[in-house]
């Protein structure tokens, strides 16, 4: 099948996600700038959020790059990652507005967490496919980030109990790991191996 609307859908879903949660901005109901301060929060949980949203729009991007062709695992496998992902605003908005509780923080983590299993097996689930995918293979190696990131979720859920604060250092942390640009597919893009 061809790729082009799963693609597109993927893309529609995440404009949603990104559009949900910008929604939940409100203006302040004073005009000066302390009636900000309460709005904090809710424009950090927003921004670290959007940030990661941007991640997976932008490696997802890339995989389908390199992938030609899209199955019905892989349809199915891309829409529990939406899923997820989808999930994103619910999580955010309950940050915003309780930050300190560890409840909010943790469920955030567990949403990353399944966000991150999810993308995992979409590529996997490419990697599998009929023919195989020996560019993405070949780009993604060892994938160490990939298989950090839900370890560190993994400790940061239960370490939120202790510290909402050391939960989200280690989501910001994560995802400032991902925002370093990440050249591997483009680099098999652009020099394709030699047959």
């Amino acid at each position: 099948m061809h790729k082009g609307r799963l693609e597109a859908f993927s893309d529609g879903v995440l404009a949603i996600i990104i559009t949900i949660m910008v929604l939940e901005l409100k203006a302040p109901h004073g005009a000066h700038l302390a009636d900000l301060r309460p709005l904090l929060p809710v424009f950090l949980s927003y921004a670290l959020s959007f940030l990661y949203v941007g991640i997976y729009w932008n490696n997802h991007h890339h995989m389908f790059q390199v992938t030609p062709h899209v199955t019905g695992g892989i349809l199915w496998a891309n829409l529990l990652l939406l899923f997820w992902l989808s999930l994103i605003p619910f999580t955010t908005a309950w940050i915003g507005d309780h930050p300190a509780a560890p409840i909010p923080a943790a469920v955030y983590g567990v949403v990353l967490l399944l966000a991150a299993i999810a993308y995992w097996n979409l590529q996997r689930t490419i990697l599998r496919a009929p023919g195989g995918n020996p560019m993405l293979a070949a780009a993604l190696g060892r994938d160490l980030k990939g298989k950090i990131s839900p370890l560190a979720y993994l400790a940061a859920i239960p370490l939120g109990f202790v510290s909402t604060w050391l939960a989200y250092a280690i989501y910001l942390v994560m995802a400032l790991v991902w925002l370093v640009p990440d050249s591997r597919i483009e680099q098999k893009v652009m020099h394709p191996p030699e047959a």
